[in-house]
């Protein structure tokens, strides 16, 4: 938690022994914004695709987690083309978590280019592993669905 704003104190000491240095009020509250921003969500990486009418295969978001953690993986799907008669997509995101883990979405059935998902998932990696997302495709009528698809990796703490 950021501390109360020091806006009444001096922000230099005018001491012979403080002259020149920030004042203690305002040496916390700097602290405090910085240790704040430290503990924000940080996004890793992210990634948006053009529309596409096909399955996508296990695509790495983020190679390397470095240290071990939490990270939040949301996506943004909407269809850009509907099917002529049915359509489904689902994202999956791969992690791990001392073995090989994976979280799917549900799948995407409206076909209509109003049709939306979005979602967020929390996993736990290990150090130095990759989290990885792969969608399910199919489509049913001689117009083929299309979708678009945005995923964001944020680092949420670790």
């Amino acid at each position: 938690m950021i501390p109360s704003f020091p806006f009444r104190e001096r922000l230099i000491g005018l001491d012979a022994f403080a002259q020149g240095i920030l004042t203690l009020p305002w040496q916390v509250w700097f602290r405090g914004v910085t240790d704040a921003l430290n503990a924000a969500p940080q996004v890793q990486t992210s990634v948006t695709g053009t529309p596409t009418g096909a399955s996508i295969g296990t695509t790495t978001l983020l190679a390397d987690t470095g240290s071990a953690g939490v990270f939040r993986v949301s996506w943004f799907l909407r269809i850009t083309q509907a099917a002529t008669t049915s359509s489904s997509v689902a994202v999956t995101v791969g992690f791990t978590d001392g073995v090989a883990l994976t979280i799917s979405g549900t799948a995407v059935t409206g076909n209509t280019t109003t049709t939306i998902q979005q979602q967020s998932v929390i996993v736990r990696c290990d150090a130095a592993s990759a989290i990885t997302y792969s969608t399910t495709y199919s489509s049913v009528g001689a117009t083929p669905m299309q979708y678009a698809l945005s995923v964001v990796v944020e680092r949420v703490n670790g």
